[in-house]
């Protein structure tokens, strides 16, 4: 089955993320509409905090689409919920 139980939009929240860091990836450059974006580092240190916040948004939504599509059940729901935040957060600290 692979999920689909949410239509997949869970993957909408990585492209968000995604973008996110395109954007403090280019702050202070011009992209290739000739926009340019100049966001203060207090600005940038919230848009690394909201990919966090994001990424632990998308990994619950991933891993709920799995158990209630049937590719996970209940115990390996939480095995999997587990290992992917601790790894998550192993790569925030």
């Amino acid at each position: 089955m692979s999920g689909g139980y949410f239509d997949y939009k869970q993957h909408q929240i990585y492209m968000i993320i995604e973008e996110i860091k395109e954007l403090i990836d280019n702050n202070n450059t011009k992209d290739q509409y000739g926009h340019s974006y100049d966001f203060p580092d207090d600005i940038i240190d919230e848009f690394k905090t909201a990919i966090k916040v994001l990424n632990k948004a998308y990994i619950y939504a991933h891993r709920i689409d799995y158990l209630v599509s049937g590719d996970d059940g209940q115990e390996n729901f939480r095995k999997r919920l587990k290992e992917e935040l601790k790894e998550n957060y192993e790569k925030e600290t």
